[in-house]
């Protein structure tokens, strides 16, 4: 009997308190004071004593756990978007269980067995994987998606205005003068790229500016693959005056293959990325990129899980979120006289 845990009734006796209060404050349910709440935890921590939240579930209950599955966990908007989620979800009392799933590989079906036993509702974070999320599906708990995946499933999701966005990074880019505007689309799979491209090409139309399809260039969202798509750009024999990449992994990409090709950045290339990662700020020259909010992206999700537990059902089945220009360091006029500015790029919010 040495190894045995203590249990929920030994440590509300411990502490001289009902086992109903010891639940509570073990659970960061309201109704306790912060106190008792304190006291019961350091009791607890010194018996042993942990929470079986398999439990809890089983019994019917609530085990304040949110599941979230996400693939490339390295990516700056997975990681925006899962540093929101858990600071809204711990700001509701829950805790967050983050699986990661390996792109092109289909998870076991025990992961989705795992969640729906532990967790009270899940958040499918660039859900590249149609047939993971068809799975979903058919768990016995709510689901929330964050940006579109493959195909359209019944699933409300979060995601933000992509093709405004675009629309507003390109034409910074046109009313800056720039006539040749490089392209580098994102995962194709997914409505965010198809969005960025559309927009894109509708602004090309809308300013009459050339659409050559040699000035657009595959990309995946990577890093890698933004280098590479910018490698093939800049050999072109009339390469382009700017590039807008579909996020700002590739766009830092394209910095990167502008430095190796000593291609001046703004002087001889203005890049615009999508996103606003920490990165972007960080590198120099700085990354024009247009922002949408990632980490009130991933509170929106927990926030909508939590209601739709509650039994609230969203009222839309998909929250747009608004994007903004943000304008840095690496966008300025091509060599020439300088263009005359149009209203839209100077309500732009400008970080120099």
């Amino acid at each position: 009997m040495k190894n045995r845990l203590p249990t929920l009734a030994e440590v509300a006796d411990v502490a001289g308190v009902s086992r109903m209060t010891a639940s509570r404050a073990l659970n960061n349910q309201p109704g306790v004071s912060r106190a008792v709440r304190e006291e019961i935890l350091r009791i607890a921590a010194k018996l042993g004593y942990t929470v079986n939240r398999t439990a809890q579930k089983l019994s019917g209950g609530k085990s304040r756990i949110i599941g979230l599955v996400a693939i490339r966990m390295q990516n700056p908007f997975t990681a925006e978007v899962i540093t929101g989620a858990v600071r809204t979800a711990r700001t509701a009392g829950y805790e967050m269980l983050v699986y990661s799933l390996v792109e092109g590989v289909e998870p076991q079906p025990s992961v989705t067995h795992l969640l729906e036993h532990i967790a009270d509702g899940v958040i499918a974070v660039l859900p590249y994987s149609g047939r993971y999320l068809k799975s979903l599906a058919a768990a016995s708990v709510p689901v929330i998606t964050v940006e579109d995946g493959i195909e359209p499933l019944d699933f409300p999701s979060i995601g933000c205005d992509n093709y405004r966005g675009a629309r507003a990074a390109v034409e910074h880019l046109a009313d800056l003068g720039h006539r040749r505007i490089g392209f580098i689309t994102g995962h194709e799979s997914l409505s965010s790229a198809r969005e960025r491209r559309r927009g894109y090409l509708d602004v090309l139309s809308e300013r009459r500016l050339p659409r050559d399809d040699s000035l657009i260039a595959e990309g995946d969202y990577t890093q890698r693959g933004g280098f590479d798509a910018a490698r093939k750009l800049l050999s072109l024999s009339r390469r382009p005056t700017a590039i807008f990449a579909a996020n700002d992994d590739a766009a830092m990409g394209v910095l990167s293959a502008a430095q190796k090709l000593q291609v001046r950045v703004p002087e001889e290339l203005s890049i615009v990325g999508f996103d606003d990662s920490p990165q972007a700020a960080q590198v120099h020259p700085a990354i024009t990129t247009v922002r949408q909010p990632m980490q009130e992206m991933g509170g929106s999700a927990v926030n909508m899980l939590l209601a739709m537990m509650a039994g609230i059902e969203p009222a839309s089945p998909v929250t747009t979120f608004p994007t903004e220009l943000v304008v840095r360091g690496s966008t300025a006029p091509p060599s020439g006289p300088p263009a005359k500015r149009s209203k839209s790029s100077r309500a732009a919010r400008t970080e120099r």
